[in-house]
């Protein structure tokens, strides 16, 4: 159940996610497993911050965070991490969000999970960029493209290729944005209705324009 609800919260399908979160809270209550216990109120926290709660999502994720850590599980807490440097982003915590986001960076390279890397310097380059620090978020941009290629990740490449090509685009290189989106867009054969692909066909139409 936990793998599922880490991949709704990936794909941003928040509704399903929040009745899977409220079967494996039920569920960690009745057998008292702290483990799960600790998956649920880090899944319920992003939840609330997607309903707009997000005082209390940060309150839940940062709690659920210290349980699941306290049990001596390691594996996915990067993810966790940078589930919580998201909610801080939403509530206009962009240190507080960079600081995490280098905490989950320094776990990565601690532990080698580096399933998530792409992302993770995807999402710090986002915060730089809301700084005004367009070159630091370009050079981390391009980082996460290379991550991402190496390990065949075509989801994080397609992020971080929107990402930079908005950024191209928002600095009038427009031709040069289309030329990097466009042929990573391509690749996808299915799953046109994922937020994602949506996403990447709405700024290639825009490029196109």
């Amino acid at each position: 159940m936990a793998p599922g609800a880490r991949l709704l919260s990936l794909y941003g399908d928040d509704a399903v996610l929040s009745e899977w979160t409220d079967e494996l809270v039920a569920l960690t209550n009745e057998q008292g497993f702290p483990l799960w216990g600790a998956l649920g109120t880090i899944f319920r926290g992003w939840v609330k911050v997607q309903q707009g709660d997000v005082e209390e999502g940060i309150s839940l994720l940062r709690s659920g965070s210290a349980a699941y850590r306290a049990t001596g599980a390691e594996l996915y807490a990067p993810y966790h991490i940078a589930l919580l440097a998201a909610a801080c982003g939403v509530a206009g915590q962009v240190e507080e969000a960079l600081r995490l986001l280098d905490d989950a960076l320094q776990m990565v390279q601690r532990t080698g999970e580096n399933w998530f890397a792409a992302e993770l310097n995807r999402r710090k380059g986002q915060l730089l960029l809301r700084q005004g620090n367009a070159e630091a978020a370009a050079e981390l941009y391009r980082k996460a493209l290379n991550i991402a290629r190496e390990q065949e990740a075509k989801l994080w490449e397609l992020r971080a290729a929107v990402s930079l090509a908005r950024l191209l685009r928002d600095h009038s290189r427009r031709s040069e944005a289309r030329d990097l989106l466009a042929p990573v867009n391509g690749w996808f054969t299915e799953g046109f209705d994922t937020p994602d692909l949506k996403d990447a066909k709405a700024l290639l139409e825009a490029l196109d324009a």
